[in-house]
């Protein structure tokens, strides 16, 4: 009876795989859409004329596109991120697929997005950082020509930075049967994980929209490792009788399974199949990832192994190409992010984007996912607190529930710097949304960040949360863990130090604004409300079971032009008085993706590939002091600077240094430089010619670092990050163009104005340079260097290969060409 049992099984098994008919199909709605920025409300209708308007594809930011202005507020940019705006497209669904759900789906629209198909409304969605799908069967002409037109009505200040504007995120159609899987509907967790086996608990929500396919159906799932094998798999039976949703459990057991982590990120899939009488009538693909993750009071530890958590907060800006995703690009900014050796990213401070997420899956990069920047309390006139009452907890559940089968994520954060730190309503609305992100996801933590811990604690907001983040407080870490023995506490947002690349001023000092714009790049310059990177390594070093921290920001990113545009208070003031400041100093990197020094500052604590890093340049003739003060981060236990070929001496990490100040009082009265035990610095008497680092570990040479005085610029040097690109009209090569002398030294100080020249199958798809006080536009075929250097961006053109041929000019140099395949 088994043994026959057994047969039917294995017959049943190889029916359902090989007879699928009617899956579901899942295609990209981001071509051929046509776009106004128009307030005419007639636009929704079928027959309204749009022959003029403009046709582009998805995404699409169109405030990136400038003109920056003043009157648009330096807050967000100085870019036109508000107005009313149209996107219209036709489309065709197929006469055969009648009878079918046909849904579509938006990674996110910023913002206040109205949908409207063949004339009549079908949704609206105020939030702009989350996704959501719509059913549109009831508005479909099968066979027919069919009319979406969007609305898109940001408003002035909608957000403490620059959003974005637009269909900014992808869009995808799908046709699917009645009974189907739910939007977002599978949940997979791993209870129990041992070296032999994981045993995975997977939750599958399945839907009967129209509510008379009444009927026994049957759901196998099946998981599929890396290589596409299959190693587990389940099948339930499930009905529907008047009910219009079924939710069936299964439990699956990985034998051996491989696991998540930092440099064997490895993912699993799950494809799930819906089967009528044997006959495959839906599918649902789910990718995850096995690992353990445990805070305690001693620290957080993946996989049984305790990690520090070396962060970055990023916003959802993609410098010069704006907020439109781009996956590529996306993937860029994660590699610069590993290379300074971060593992951790804040989603700061709403829903990502699911590029971004995959992304961190694939890399081996961590995640605390924010929902909100506000609660009921607002910070800027137009951002999340007009919609709170409304859609707070449909924002958060939708969130949790796209978002929670990510290994990357370890954390769900339910706000940053909330107004309500100091009121009662604060711990009521905390209570809630931990509450919310409990019954969706038992498998993580709750989080916050405080920046006014304080009132926090005394009111019980911070006792809500599961893990207590603390937002520029590491004077309070010690203080936080002694009256709160059960609390895990870790720094949330840290330093906040702002530079400009390659800009150094002499003597250093703590910051005056400038008449240029920029901040002295000795990463010694913060708003009072801050620090620099130094203190928070001090407290994290000396307070082990702090889980780690997340620095204020990995990248610089478009608004918030701190310490120019207004008050150091980032909420209040008048932020168009230093105009043209329009974007961030904060970043390791700057916004054209070109690592500062402090890229290597924090390479040097959390990196362990030998490195050294000096600065500054070395070109200053013409400079009446003729001492500068020169630093160095390693990681080397010693280094031995040169100057011409003569020893300047060598000086050892972390031995009599000046003591880091516990107070951030004492930043106000620090001496003409800063020196530290996580930083080694001479004094030089300058000279022109090369400036050499040697860093020794064991007494052996491990590394070393050189810059040279360079002469007048003469020449332009091309460097690609990629030189094959793909022909899917989506894929990017970001080009490094430097500025050089005639014995091809880097020119520290060029400014030299660069046209480009792109012939074949791509286009300009942006430039850059890093200067947070430039208001050239991003979409052009020139761009000025900024302290040396720029950056054009080319974009493939979709189905067209060959190859592509760049050429970069200015007057005065020396041309340069280069070329890059589209395959």
């Amino acid at each position: 009876m088994n043994k026959l049992f057994g047969l039917l099984l294995i017959i049943l098994l190889f029916s359902c795989k090989t007879t699928e008919t009617q899956v579901r199909e899942r295609d990209s709605f981001n071509d051929n859409w046509l776009f106004k920025k128009t307030k005419d409300s007639l636009a929704s209708a079928v027959e309204f004329d749009d022959s003029g308007w403009r046709q582009l594809n998805l995404p699409h930011d169109w405030a990136i596109e400038g003109p920056f202005k003043p009157e648009y507020n330096l807050r967000t940019g100085g870019l036109p991120i508000f107005g009313t705006a149209w996107y219209r497209k036709h489309f065709v669904v197929d006469a055969s697929k009648k009878g079918s759900i046909v849904t579509l789906e938006f990674d996110g629209v910023m913002n206040n997005s109205t949908v409207y198909i063949n004339g009549q409304k079908v949704y609206h969605r105020p939030y702009g950082f989350i996704g959501f799908e719509i059913d549109i069967t009831p508005y479909i002409n099968f066979g027919k020509d069919n009319l979406i037109a969007v609305e898109v009505s940001p408003e002035v200040l909608s957000a403490r930075w620059y959003p974005g504007a637009g269909i900014y995120r992808n869009v995808w159609l799908e046709i699917k049967n009645p009974i189907h899987i739910r939007h977002w509907g599978t949940q997979i967790t791993t209870p129990n994980i041992t070296e032999q086996k994981a045993d995975l608990a997977i939750e599958t929500k399945i839907e009967n929209v129209q509510n008379d396919q009444k009927g026994n159906y049957r759901l196998q799932t099946i998981i599929y490792d890396k290589q596409g094998k299959e190693v587990a798999s389940k099948i339930n039976d499930f009905k529907f009788n008047s009910d219009q949703e079924s939710l069936v459990q299964q439990n699956l057991i990985v034998e051996k399974p491989q696991l998540w982590d930092f440099k064997t990120p490895y993912l699993y899939k799950a494809v799930s199949t819906i089967y009528k009488d044997d006959v495959a009538i839906d599918n649902y693909s789910t990718s995850f990832g096995i690992r353990t993750i445990e805070f305690t009071r001693d620290g957080f530890f993946l996989n049984g192994r305790k990690e520090k958590i070396k962060g970055v907060c990023l916003h959802n800006d993609l410098g010069p190409l704006g907020a439109a995703v781009n996956y590529r690009a996306t993937q860029r900014q994660l590699e610069i992010m590993k290379k300074m050796g971060v593992n951790a990213i804040r989603t700061s401070h709403n829903p990502t984007s699911p590029e971004q997420l995959e992304l961190c899956d694939k890399m081996g990069l961590l995640v605390m996912a924010e929902a909100f920047d506000c609660w009921h309390e607002g910070k800027t006139e137009n951002d999340y607190h007009k919609y709170w009452e409304d859609w707070h907890e449909k924002d958060l559940r939708d969130m949790l529930r796209r978002d929670r089968n990510h290994p990357s994520i370890i954390m769900w954060s339910i706000g940053n710097e909330v107004r309500e730190q100091g009121s009662k309503k604060g711990y009521e609305i905390a209570k809630s949304l931990v509450g919310i992100c409990h019954e969706e996801d038992v498998s993580r933590p709750t989080t916050a960040g405080f920046n006014n811990l304080n009132a926090a604690i005394k009111n019980g907001l911070a006792d809500e949360v599961d893990l207590v983040g603390a937002n520029y407080k590491p004077t309070l870490y010690a203080k936080t863990r002694e009256e709160h023995p059960n609390w895990i506490v870790y720094g949330s947002e840290t330093a906040s130090c702002v530079s400009s690349r390659g800009y150094y001023v002499l003597p250093v000092k703590k910051y005056d604004k400038l008449k240029s714009l920029q901040v002295n790049s000795y990463d010694i310059d913060s708003p009072n409300w801050a620090y620099p990177p130094d203190v928070e390594f001090h407290f994290q070093d000396s307070i082990p079971g702090v889980l780690g921290e997340f620095v204020w920001t990995g990248f610089d990113y478009l608004g918030e032009p701190t310490p120019y545009g207004g008050k150091d208070n980032l909420t209040h003031g008048n932020w168009n008085t230093d105009w043209p400041s329009r974007s961030s100093y904060f970043g390791a990197v700057d916004l054209a993706g070109f690592p500062k020094d402090r890229f290597y500052l924090y390479q040097s604590q959390w990196t362990t590939e030998p490195m050294v890093h000096i600065l500054p340049h070395w070109n200053w003739e013409g400079y009446g002091n003729k001492i500068i003060p020169v630093y160095c981060y390693t990681n080397c236990d010693e280094v031995e600077l040169f100057l011409n070929g003569k020893s300047l001496g060598k000086k050892i990490k972390g031995v009599d240094k000046t003591q880091i100040p516990v107070s951030f009082g004492a930043w106000n009265g620090r001496p003409n430089y800063f020196d530290s035990p996580y930083r080694l610095s001479w004094n030089v008497d300058y000279k022109p010619g090369e400036l050499i680092a040697v860093g020794f570990k064991s007494g052996k040479e491990v590394a070393r670092e050189s810059i040279k005085t360079a002469s007048e610029p003469n020449k332009i040097e091309l460097i690609p990050d990629r030189s094959i690109i793909y022909a899917d009209g989506e894929d990017l090569s970001f080009i490094t163009v430097k500025i050089e002398d005639g014995n091809s030294v880097f020119c520290p100080l060029a400014d030299n104005l660069v046209n480009f020249k792109v012939s074949g199958p791509a286009t300009i798809a942006a430039v850059g340079n890093g200067n947070a006080a430039s208001i050239e536009p991003f979409q052009a075929n020139y761009r000025k260097a900024f302290n040396g250097l720029c950056l054009l961006v080319i974009k493939s053109k979709k189905g067209e290969t060959g190859d592509i041929t760049i050429e970069a000019s200015s007057n005065g140099l020396k041309s340069k060409t280069i070329t890059v395949k589209s395959e």
